[in-house]
């Protein structure tokens, strides 16, 4: 059922030490937690949760861990091995006194992200309201926009037809194991040899061999399957059993390299798409595609994202224009006048066509939309910042639900890294002023 509230005792404890009482009360994480309003959250999250049963933890505890996870680009268990020493988020996560365990399962981080999945944007709205209220970002700012598309690779090896025959192969041998299937032969052996060789010649450049290889490595998942088929045959449970790994195993025969239309690049992760971004040192990228706006003008708190939306499929960057640009205005309750792109978006289908402008256009833009167009390569930064600082350089969250849940995550978090940012500097110039103020002058300092 709906989470229920963290209850503060505001009393001293003989046995307990009050996080109050031993950490800087105006460090930018105490003032960052005490700016989110942790009741909105759990208002607009409380959709998810059934209206019995028993009371699932607290929504500032949780919601707390995700978003410490992404300011700080960490783990779901970096994230709990560092909340036990660390007092600062015990306290931005609502606990009053200094905790020395972890009081929950780390598996309910992965339980959250699932269950309010479609409510993320939420957050990433609240980070925009919370940089709103601290003075970095002014609602002018969000009238002027930049799109655009990255991917987002995902936590797999690259394919290979190799490696991906070898995994089918190895698979179907262990659930087989598993089940208690008696196989003619595994060919475990022989598969992990061949292999080897494969990626041998494939490196020498001697293909003829290397395509002999790949050949004996297809041979033998299909000896695999059809001798699964035969000893299943009859049996139910079983066939229920292997209905999926048999069905991936037949793609992965079957597939080619030069076929047009989707393939498995994955054994755990079917979801991936190969990319092609045009890199010279990248020419192919196995993900999702991304979308993300950016305010145009760089703020006073820096260049904060307005929007991130996971694209499958691959669709045409022309053809998401539209809609990304009405969930932008959605989000942050502000129509866009302008926004800009790169030529990727040549075509589009924007609702208001002459408001968009790409690089390298030339008529209609003069004065200051020549300006900010010549800001629209602005955007590269903030995609380098989240996928070194943040957590878009490789994907490990499970599924089609980690691939919508993680750009959003991780620009809430690049939102509230720019807003502790801000408010560490808002706190160094109030400490200077003030410092400045009861010094009295002298010679090596004299007044202003």
């Amino acid at each position: 059922m709906r989470p229920g509230k963290q209850e503060r005792a505001g009393e001293q404890d003989l046995f307990r030490a009050r996080l109050d009482q031993i950490i800087n009360m105006r460090h930018e994480l105490v003032r960052l937690g005490a700016a989110i309003d942790w009741d909105f959250i759990d208002d607009e999250l409380a959709g998810a949760f059934a209206g019995s049963g028993r009371p699932a933890v607290a929504t500032r505890f949780m919601i707390g861990l995700l978003l410490l996870k992404h300011v700080f680009d960490l783990s779901d268990e970096a994230t709990c091995e560092r909340w036990v020493y660390d007092p600062y988020f015990q306290h931005f996560t609502g606990e009053e006194f200094f905790q020395h365990a972890f009081p929950h399962e780390r598996s309910n981080l992965s339980h959250w992200r699932s269950r309010i999945g479609d409510k993320l944007d939420r957050l990433l709205a609240e980070s925009l309201r919370v940089a709103h209220g601290a003075g970095a970002l002014k609602t002018d700012d969000l009238a002027r926009v930049t799109v655009d598309t990255t991917v987002m690779p995902k936590n797999v090896a690259h394919p290979t037809d190799a490696r991906l025959l070898l995994t089918a192969i190895e698979k179907l041998g262990a659930l087989a194991n598993e089940t208690g299937v008696v196989l003619r032969q595994s060919y475990a052996r022989l598969a992990k040899r061949s292999s080897l060789m494969a990626g041998r010649y494939a490196h020498a450049k001697q293909w003829k061999r290397h395509r002999r290889e790949i050949k004996f490595l297809r041979v033998r998942l299909g000896r695999l399957i059809r001798d699964i088929r035969r000893k299943i045959a009859g049996d139910e449970r079983l066939k229920a059993v292997f209905a999926e790994p048999l069905s991936k195993a037949v793609r992965i025969r079957l597939q080619d390299q030069h076929q047009r239309g989707p393939k498995l690049y994955s054994w755990h992760a079917p979801e991936v798409e190969c990319i092609g971004k045009g890199k010279a040192r990248q020419p192919y990228e196995f993900g999702v595609k991304v979308s993300l706006v950016t305010t145009n003008k760089r703020c006073k708190g820096g260049q904060f994202i307005l929007h991130a939306k996971a694209l499958p499929g691959a669709p045409y960057d022309g053809h998401t224009l539209k809609d990304v640009l009405a969930e932008t205005s959605a989000l942050t309750g502000r129509e866009i006048e302008r926004a800009y792109a790169d030529k990727g978006f040549r075509g589009h289908d924007a609702q208001n066509p002459m408001r968009v402008f790409i690089s390298g256009q030339k008529r209609g833009v003069h004065g200051q939309i020549k300006r900010e167009l010549r800001r629209r390569s602005a955007i590269e930064p903030v995609i380098g910042h989240l996928k070194s600082g943040g957590s878009m350089g490789r994907n490990f969250l499970k599924g089609r639900h980690g691939d919508r849940a993680n750009p959003i995550l991780a620009a809430t978090g690049h939102n509230l890294r720019l807003v502790l940012k801000w408010l560490r500097l808002l706190l160094r110039f109030i400490l200077t002023a003030i410092s400045d103020a009861i010094t009295p002058p002298s010679a090596e300092n004299p007044p202003i």
